[in-house]
């Protein structure tokens, strides 16, 4: 499994235009933006105190729920199939793009 360090490496190269170096969403980038870029370190908080790994991966990858209008962030779903990594996700091994399951643990990482 790929660890922190690994998702840090894709956040600094994909993410911190929008989400700023410390994932707080002020990147420098987010000033332009409607809605403000999200601050990434209080999903766990924002959810009762657990990482939402089910909706971060299908936000990231290209949520189902919403349209490709409907986003400001790209999807990374078609870049990234082809190194899948089972992941758990509310209890169920799900094959996942480990650039995508290194960039979770790394976003778990960094909750406050």
């Amino acid at each position: 499994m790929p660890e922190p360090e690994e998702g840090a490496a894709f956040f600094a190269a994909n993410c911190t235009s929008c989400h700023g170096r410390d994932g707080r969403g002020e990147g420098p980038l987010s000033a332009g933006l409607s809605p403000k870029p999200t601050d990434l370190t209080l999903l766990a908080r924002r959810n009762g105190g657990t990482f939402p790994t089910a909706r971060a991966l299908s936000y990231i990858y290209g949520d189902p729920q919403g349209g490709h209008l409907a986003r400001v962030m790209p999807q990374f779903g078609g870049a990234m199939a082809d190194d899948l990594v089972p992941l758990e996700v509310d209890g169920v091994l799900t094959p996942t793009p480990r650039a995508l399951a290194g960039l979770l643990a790394y976003m778990e990482s960094i909750q406050r």
